[in-house]
């Protein structure tokens, strides 16, 4: 069965004012929709075309070379805005809580460091990109991956991720992507980020 582009989970101005309506429309009718048409395109009639998206990135290696780089791309667009989506709420802010906040203590020191470290990841990430928060089957890892890579590539489980291309923020924030990545915080999703985290470390 092809890939398809998941429905928005809330309406395309609800963000507001964090991120604007029309930066939404653009973000997942254009840009996602892309992904998801071109990596059905590169798939098509290959025996990895109806597989899960984590079994085609989680070994992206053993995809034919003359397909490897569109699969890169498109399929890791496509999982990255799935999960982006989803990370995000009308209702969100605040901080993490349970297991997540405790975990995050832990591993990285406090909420404010891994703010602090996601945000720099960002902004120090060279041209488009995410900056993210992953489980990698030990602890929790803060780090940056350049264009539509996914963690999944690497083995590990993305919790959570800040879309880092321009098309994310650039027609309300401009050249500004320190402050799109301040604000962004204020519309995460942290029940859902907490479900991932309760999911990905009792497997």
């Amino acid at each position: 069965m092809p890939f398809e582009l998941p429905d928005l989970p809330y309406a395309y101005d609800a963000l507001e004012p964090t991120i604007d309506e029309a930066t939404m429309r653009v973000h997942h009718d254009a840009h996602h929709k892309a992904y998801v048409d071109n990596a059905n395109a590169a798939l098509a009639g290959t025996e990895w075309e109806n597989r899960p998206v984590f079994e085609i990135l989680g070994d992206i290696e053993i995809i034919p070379e003359t397909i490897r780089a569109a699969v890169r791309n498109n399929l890791g667009g496509h999982s990255n805005h799935s999960l982006f989506w989803m990370s995000m709420s009308p209702d969100g802010g605040g901080a993490p809580g349970g297991d997540l906040a405790a975990a995050i203590n832990d591993s990285i020191g406090s909420f404010d460091e891994l703010k602090k470290a996601m945000n720099e990841g960002g902004v120090k990430r060279f041209g488009s990109g995410w900056t993210w928060l992953v489980w990698d089957g030990t602890g929790l890892a803060v780090y940056s991956t350049p264009n539509q890579d996914s963690p999944i590539m690497q083995s590990d489980v993305p919790l959570l991720g800040i879309d880092v291309w321009e098309h994310a923020y650039y027609l309300k924030y401009q050249n500004k992507r320190p402050a799109y990545l301040e604000a962004w915080w204020n519309v995460v999703d942290w029940p859902e980020v907490e479900r991932r985290y309760a999911e990905a470390t009792t497997d």
